[in-house]
């Protein structure tokens, strides 16, 4: 059964970080495909900067054009706000019977596991693929079964520095993919 990597995040952009992290883990960790799912909220982020889902969309399928094993999945636009992993995982299951579903992470993430929606649901189903993060190890939860430790370069570019270097008039071109800054710039987002 193909594997297919969940790549969560608000993409608010993308970014040359996420892509590479996206790409080694495809490349390195038995996944035959990524799937960036665009998440309309997060419960555990507020909503102030967050560009319109269909125009983070558009970053994502800018970024990934012409590499087969990227694709971008907005299945959580349709689904009620906020948006749960569990919620996202049990419907995906069902669309897509014939794909086996990893959840990827990083150690950050894995550390607060446990305050998620049924997380005891989704690590005793699922696969979870774990990146490491600076000033996390992934806690308790490292050494369950189902969790496996991919050992990736660790990229500090995060979406927020980019929002608010463009906020402050800096150029971030070489931080995100040439089509995905061409679209920020032509947009204005982020500018004052």
């Amino acid at each position: 059964m193909a594997v297919t990597g969940l790549y969560f995040g608000s993409f608010n952009p993308i970014h040359n970080g996420h892509l590479m992290l996206a790409n080694y883990l495809v490349e390195n960790s038995g996944l035959d495909a990524l799937w960036f799912v665009i998440s309309p909220q997060n419960p555990f982020k507020t909503k102030e900067s967050l560009l319109p889902d269909y125009q983070r969309l558009e970053l994502v399928n800018r970024a990934i054009e012409g590499y087969k094993k990227f694709a971008a999945c907005d299945i959580e636009f349709s689904m009620p706000k906020p948006s749960y992993t569990i919620d996202t995982l049990t419907y995906l299951g069902e669309k897509y019977p014939k794909r086996e579903f990893a959840l990827i992470m990083g150690t950050d993430n894995l550390d607060r596991l446990d305050r998620w929606k049924n997380y005891e649901q989704i690590i005793n189903n699922h696969k979870i693929i774990v990146f490491p993060r600076n000033g996390s190890d992934g806690g308790a939860l490292r050494s369950h079964p189902n969790v496996k430790i991919v050992d990736t370069p660790i990229i500090e570019v995060s979406s927020t520095f980019i929002r608010e270097s463009i906020r402050n008039g800096k150029d971030v071109r070489f931080f995100m993919p040439e089509k995905v800054f061409e679209y920020v710039d032509e947009m204005n987002f982020w500018r004052k």
